[in-house]
């Protein structure tokens, strides 16, 4: 079944999203569905205050600009109220545990955290240990909010995802991690072009390689041949210090005009943001008519509304 002949059903049974591991195609269709109204409703100007009353902590152990501002905006959209929880200003970046960072959110009645950090065991361990919804909007293996609005927009796009081919080019990041995911669940074909060294987790591509098309492949040619969609990120995660060799590694796999040439004639080109022009992609592609980038980045806004309310809005 593909997310175009779905019919929702306005639930999922999952009170948290820690990465698209355990979510099914079915509850990937439901957020994909829900987001799709609420964009409607947004571009009407209409009250969509589903989330009213509930309160969302978010806890930045890495910045960012879409991610901040998407579930801020998200929440106050939603009628909800959101809490902005820096590394700096909570003691969790002084040293208290995650345990007792839980317990005590807990006991003030917050609804959900959003949390932006290092170590995925961050995320679980706030999901183990507090009585809230957790949503993970990046860790160091796992971008899954992002994954997510990249096929909600694809789906707008081509109006469905079945046969969808994306290749994905560059460090073989979180990034690829969910893409491979989010994409193999929903009937996609993923291909990932990296360099050895740089190719994603082989326990993550294996897991996804069970749930559908996922390819990993050295040659930008193979990549870029028949794709619908071509996608990179920095080569240069936040934290991360930039290398030389790894610079050197991952320079033929810029996304420029020679690779969106070898692709289909419609192909788009997409990003997560922010990018770092003339590295990872030239300007001649990221300006050009192909590149769906802010329409990719508003997207974060209505799907993680639609997270949001299906992990936040029960009763």
């Amino acid at each position: 079944m593909d997310v175009s002949s779905y019919k929702p059903k306005g639930r999922i049974e999952h009170k948290h999203l820690l990465n698209l591991l355990d979510y099914s195609a079915a509850d990937i269709y439901e957020i994909l569905h829900l987001a799709g109204s609420l964009k409607t409703s947004f571009a009407k100007g209409k009250k969509h205050e589903l989330l009213k009353g509930k309160t969302l902590a978010m806890i930045f152990g890495k910045s960012s600009t879409r991610t901040r501002v998407s579930f801020e905006m998200g929440m106050h959209q939603l009628g909800g109220h959101s809490l902005f929880l820096s590394s700096n200003d909570i003691q969790l970046g002084r040293g208290e545990t995650i345990h007792d960072t839980a317990c005590v959110l807990s006991r003030y009645g917050i609804d959900g955290i959003m949390i932006r950090t290092f170590k995925q065991s961050d995320v679980e361990d706030l999901a183990k240990y507090g009585s809230f919804s957790v949503i993970n909007g990046l860790t160091d293996d796992f971008h899954p909010c992002q994954a997510l609005a990249d096929i909600f927009t694809l789906y707008e796009t081509f109006g469905h995802l079945n046969g969808v081919k994306l290749s994905y080019f560059g460090d073989g990041n979180n990034m690829a991690h969910s893409l491979m995911l989010a994409g193999a669940k929903t009937g996609m074909n993923i291909c990932i072009c990296s360099p050895k060294g740089f190719q994603p987790n082989p326990e993550i591509t294996e897991a996804a390689q069970k749930f559908g098309n996922v390819t990993v492949t050295e040659s930008v040619e193979e990549a870029a041949e028949g794709a619908d969609a071509l996608y990179t990120d920095v080569f240069f995660s936040m934290g991360q210090a930039k290398d030389a060799v790894k610079e050197k590694a991952l320079m033929p796999y810029q996304v420029n005009s020679d690779v969106l040439a070898m692709a289909k004639k419609d192909a788009v080109f997409m990003h997560c943001l922010p990018a770092h022009r003339g590295e990872e992609v030239t300007e001649s592609v990221i300006d050009s008519t192909h590149s769906i980038i802010f329409q990719e980045a508003e997207n974060r806004l209505h799907v993680q509304k639609a997270v949001m309310c299906l992990l936040m809005g029960k009763k």
